[in-house]
């Protein structure tokens, strides 16, 4: 407890952060756990047993853990108790509550656990105007406006409704004195309020904020980007991270093979794989062969058999068996878990032997199922893929990739869109290589109009969004490719 000179107190209480839990040991011992940490105490006396029950169901202050401890052990047991009490804090096992008198200001929340994770204490600099950091996020949970930054590793949870306020007010900058104006409390209150603040990288000063804008790293990172690399990286943060298996209990996992009820299939011819394993050219020759190629042939659009085998090279999937009560699945690339998230869809313009309109590629079957005709949407769609991809000329193909989310985020928790996104790139990177091999023209995009394809296809972008697009088309028998590098 702290004092201040004509006003309230500013006091501090504690409690078991909310995502670990107190297990008691048939041997008398106390564990605390999360996730994949863990803190046992062998023989932990009377009094810090009653400690601990008392933080995992309530805050307590430091006055009430005197009591508490003296009232059962004698006043010569409360330092050790204190003690325990400053460890748990210090490796981030406990929450921490900042108030006067009986009104919760606001609550620190650690996001890492054990020794060092921690952020260093930032005080503000009297006459020093701060300004919501350009990398803070608010949202709500369990009821509360929470503000987070992934530079820090620390939430702030606004216990008392004026303090979502401030940092409104903070967006423009405030100083001391519009924080104790806006909490109506006094200046050493408010200066207090500030340094939580400023320790969570939540508030910034002008400096600072410019340096976010402007200069290197920070600069070059999005609220979003950062906010999904920390998220789905170990190590800065406690979160569980990887196959949690989360939603199995709640819902049925998806099936391997994506069930679609279009019109009729188109049966694809089957590659004859051995004879291809003669004539194709060596795999060092490939990689080394691999361009993006944006020019297509007019003269001689891409077969429907040669489709066929692109699609069946670079996707065709079996079925494995089962893992954690999941189907999974085997297909030419590598994919988390086996789990095989990725579809694509065809947008077809020009093939010889296959109307044009949007289709699926069932990879399990071996066909291609109908989707959509052609429309406005797909005019967008393939105006926007040749505007991204440089071409002189509109593709013969475009091959949306989509992810259906809900079959990777049953198992994975944390990093799921991660993972979708690196598994579009090793599909990508196969598609290159396959269709060099077989002497096609390959192109991956960067982006896609995502909503140009949801209007087109009928999917709903929260249960199966494009995430990857990519160009494929004949490549010219003679003259030279345009090429633009390896992207």
């Amino acid at each position: 407890m702290s004092g201040s000179v004509g006003g309230p107190p500013i006091q501090e209480s504690y409690r078991l952060r909310r995502d670990a839990e107190l297990r008691l040991g048939e041997d008398g011992s106390l564990t605390l756990r999360q996730t994949r940490f863990q803190l046992t105490l062998e023989q932990p006396g009377m009094g810090r047993r009653a400690l601990l029950l008392r933080l995992a169901a309530d805050w307590v202050n430091d006055v009430e853990v005197g009591r508490l401890i003296s009232g059962l052990e004698g006043e010569n047991r409360v330092l050790p108790a204190q003690l325990l009490l400053r460890r748990l804090l210090a490796h981030s096992w406990l929450e921490r509550r900042v108030q006067v008198d009986d009104r919760p200001l606001l609550d620190l929340v650690p996001t890492g656990l054990g020794r060092g994770s921690l952020p260093e204490s930032r005080l503000h600099t009297p006459g020093v105007r701060y300004r919501l950091s350009r990398f803070a996020a608010l949202q709500h949970e369990r009821g509360v406006l929470v503000a987070a930054s992934p530079l820090s590793t620390l939430v702030v949870g606004c216990a008392d409704a004026a303090l979502g306020a401030v940092l409104a007010a903070a967006a423009p900058g405030v100083g001391p004195e519009a924080v104790a104006r806006t909490l109506g409390v006094p200046p050493d209150v408010a200066g207090r309020v500030l340094d939580e603040l400023a320790t969570a990288r939540i508030l910034v000063t002008d400096a600072e904020f410019e340096a976010e804008c402007d200069d290197a790293p920070l600069a070059y990172w999005s609220p979003e980007e950062l906010r999904l690399h920390h998220r789905s990286r170990a190590g800065r943060h406690a979160l569980p991270v990887g196959g949690t298996y989360r939603m199995r209990g709640s819902f049925a996992p998806l099936p391997l093979r994506r069930p679609y009820d279009g019109g009729r299939a188109v049966d694809l011819p089957l590659p004859d794989l051995a004879t291809i394993a003669k004539a194709d050219p060596a795999f060092s020759q490939v990689v080394t062969d691999r361009r993006s190629v944006r020019e297509h042939d007019d003269t001689a659009p891409l077969p429907l058999e040669r489709l066929a085998e692109f699609l069946h090279r670079s996707q065709h999937t079996s079925a494995v068996g089962e893992a954690g009560g999941q189907e999974i699945g085997h297909r030419p690339y590598p994919g988390g878990g086996g789990v095989y998230e990725l579809e694509i869809y065809p947008l077809v313009a020009r093939c010889a032997g296959l109307d044009r309109g949007l289709y699926h590629y069932d990879a399990v079957g071996h066909r291609l199922e109908p989707v959509a005709a052609w429309g406005p949407a797909a005019d967008r769609l393939l105006a926007y893929a040749r505007a991204s991809g440089a071409l002189p000329r509109p593709p013969q193909t475009v091959l949306v990739v989509t992810a259906r989310v809900q079959r990777l985020m049953w198992k994975y928790e944390g990093m799921s869109y991660a993972m979708i996104l690196k598994d579009a790139g090793v599909l990508t990177q196969q598609m290159y290589l396959v269709a060099t091999a077989m002497g096609l023209a390959p192109c991956a995009l960067g982006a896609g109009d995502s909503q140009a394809f949801a209007e087109l296809s009928g999917l709903d972008p929260l249960v199966e969004p494009s995430v990857a697009d990519f160009l494929l088309g004949s490549r010219r028998a003679t003259g030279p490719a345009a090429t633009e590098g390896r992207p």
